[in-house]
């Protein structure tokens, strides 16, 4: 279907304790294809090889730095196929964040950072634009760092109203626009405007409440206008895993152009057939436009990711081994 292995794919989960992935799955209602557990790089590479993937950047576990070596030496491994973000420790530990950064960026040769839209449990949790957080913002800001913004699968104060749509479906998609608003709202956008961050999920709910958040929060005291919040919003990037159709791509059109779209999958979280049915999506609506296209497929994603493909070979093994087993590693509770 995909013949030519020439897309970029900015969105893919790795999992490297398939028994604590699946028990998060139950905990959130989900379900994990069975082809894809347990994990090995060999299952990404047949997917990537099947939906035309040359180069897939693999987000870690949610407070899973642990597993950045692991990620650096299968980049070495496979360097034009795989590239990584980092994944950062539990963002209250400040100073154990920085620190990751700098290993992560500048020992370990990472393409980014992870983050998810909130730190914590219940009335504990912070959002990613909480004042402690400004040591790591102002770090990220002058590395001019690439950000993924994934939504936490945090539950809703009810459950969730069906099986068929648990957390990922109902929650996560709305937990990327908390977390999108309250960067844009508090100024942290503006003021830390040198971070490249991605919203995954084209955004999740972000295009449809952009303008919500525009007028009311100005209204409730934001000492930006209306048209800056607009502009805020504008300002991320939005990739299409799980989310691209006519609908969704029509009205993130109206918010951002084509040179803010990048491709993703989301892939093993989903099978290789859901993938398809959104890549498939995707080239029908852009059909009429191969230029705006390719640029979303690949070349969007090449200018914000200059060193991507690079082989990693110089950065240190850790003493770990790549190969096609599954890795015994640390708990992988990977978001959707």
């Amino acid at each position: 279907m995909f013949p030519q292995n020439i897309r970029i794919d900015v969105h893919h989960h790795f999992f490297l304790d398939a028994q604590k992935k699946a028990k998060k799955n139950l905990e959130v209602g989900w379900r994990t294809p069975d082809e894809n557990l347990p994990w090995k790089p060999q299952t990404s590479l047949a997917a990537m090889d099947k939906l035309g993937v040359q180069t897939a950047i693999l987000s870690p576990p949610p407070m899973s730095s642990s597993s950045n070596i692991y990620s650096s030496q299968l980049c070495a491994a496979y360097p034009s196929r795989f590239g990584f973000l980092a994944g950062l420790p539990f963002l209250d530990d400040v100073k154990g964040s920085l620190e990751e950064i700098a290993f992560s960026l500048d020992v370990l040769g990472a393409d980014g950072v992870a983050l998810i839209s909130s730190y914590g449990d219940g009335n504990s949790a912070k959002y990613v634009a909480d004042d402690l957080y400004d040591p790591i913002w102002k770090e990220l800001d002058r590395r001019h760092a690439v950000v993924l913004l994934h939504g936490a699968q945090t539950p809703s104060s009810t459950p969730y109203p069906h099986p068929w749509l648990g957390v990922p479906i109902s929650e996560v998609p709305n937990e990327t626009y908390k977390a999108a608003a309250h960067l844009v709202v508090s100024g942290k956008k503006r003021r830390f405007h040198n971070v490249n961050i991605i919203l995954t999920h084209l955004g999740g709910s972000t295009p449809f409440l952009a303008p919500r958040v525009a007028a009311l929060s100005h209204y409730m005291g934001c000492p930006l206008t209306p048209d800056e919040i607009i502009e805020d919003f504008k300002s991320f990037y939005y990739e299409t895993a799980l989310s691209a159709h006519e609908t969704t791509l029509t009205a993130t059109a109206t918010l951002v152009p084509s040179d803010r779209l990048l491709f993703g999958t989301d892939f093993p979280a989903v099978s290789i057939k859901t993938a398809e049915w959104y890549t498939e999506n995707l080239e029908k609506y852009f059909a009429g436009r191969p230029l705006d296209l390719a640029n979303i497929m690949r070349d969007n994603a090449l200018r914000l990711f200059p060193n991507l493909g690079k082989s990693k070979d110089q950065y240190p093994s850790g003493g770990q081994q790549i190969n096609d087993q599954p890795h015994d590693g640390p708990q992988c509770t990977v978001n959707l």
